[in-house]
């Protein structure tokens, strides 16, 4: 007997990044669609504001993910004002672009700039998300209170939705840091659905290809465009609420786990 395709209305998701790009797109969509959402960002972001935007149905939750005491807190001030969490969609992450080794400046890749990435980004005084440790942080302390919910009729507790990168399987030239980080979201996909698997919460990851995000969006138009012409078709940047369908889709479908979904209009990047 097919399992019924489930709403979202209703549920609570935690959304990390949740204060633009694609984290916020995300907890738009699922607040229109009668869900209630956590933005969980960093202090200094626009969270509280984004929050009051969306009215009652969401609250900011400021936070490092890369930090255990942050990111309970945020959890337990979740479930203290909506009662549960169903869904977390971890959107935060950093970038940088340097390469291996130039040449021509004999300059090497610093091993900081190569672990800021991979552990910790130092901005001012503020510790800001690392790609693959704080996910992982989120998704360890919020399966320990998804675990705590009724079961569905399916037998589903919650649902974690990651995001990776097309990078993680065609890093460019200065990539290596950025690559390694997404990469290992998509390499931990699997077997932490496997340690879920018995808890009945499901595990997703979503590589985004090019993205019309603030950070692409503060590019020179002449860059934006040439990017978007590397996408076979639809030969533009990717629109957030595009992303932000695909959550839904993801949560609404209980047979989808274990997977990483590109969602990238068939782009492969070139070095």
């Amino acid at each position: 007997m097919a399992a019924a395709v489930r709403s979202v209305k209703g549920l609570v998701a935690v959304v990390t990044g949740g204060a633009s790009g694609l984290g916020l797109a995300t907890a738009k969509r699922l607040v229109g669609q009668g869900a209630t959402a956590v933005l969980l960002d960093v202090p200094d972001s626009e969270g509280e504001a984004q929050a009051k935007k969306l009215g009652e149905s969401c609250i900011f939750a400021p936070a490092n993910v890369t930090s255990e005491k942050e990111i309970q807190a945020a959890l337990t001030l979740a479930k203290e004002k909506f009662g549960r969490i169903d869904v977390a969609v971890n959107c935060a992450g950093i970038a940088v672009a340097i390469k291996t080794y130039h040449q021509k400046k004999n300059k090497i890749h610093t091993l900081e700039d190569f672990q800021r990435v991979i552990n910790i980004l130092h901005h001012g005084s503020t510790i800001l998300q690392v790609n693959l440790i704080g996910t992982f942080n989120v998704i360890r302390l919020v399966a320990g209170e998804m675990g705590q919910n009724e079961p569905d009729q399916g037998g589903q507790r919650g649902v974690i939705i990651n995001t990776a990168s097309v990078a993680a399987f065609e890093g460019q030239v200065g990539q290596a840091a950025y690559s390694a980080s997404k990469g290992g979201i998509v390499g931990m996909t699997l077997p932490i659905a496997r340690d879920l698997a018995p808890t009945g919460i499901r595990v997703v990851t979503i590589a985004p290809g090019l993205f019309a995000t603030p950070l692409l969006t503060t590019l020179p138009e002449k860059v934006r465009n040439f990017l978007a012409s590397q996408v076979p078709f639809p030969s533009r940047l990717g629109d957030p609420a595009e992303y932000a369908h695909l959550v839904q889709t993801i949560i609404e479908n209980p047979f989808l786990n274990g997977e990483v979904i590109r969602l990238d209009g068939a782009i492969r990047m070139q070095p």
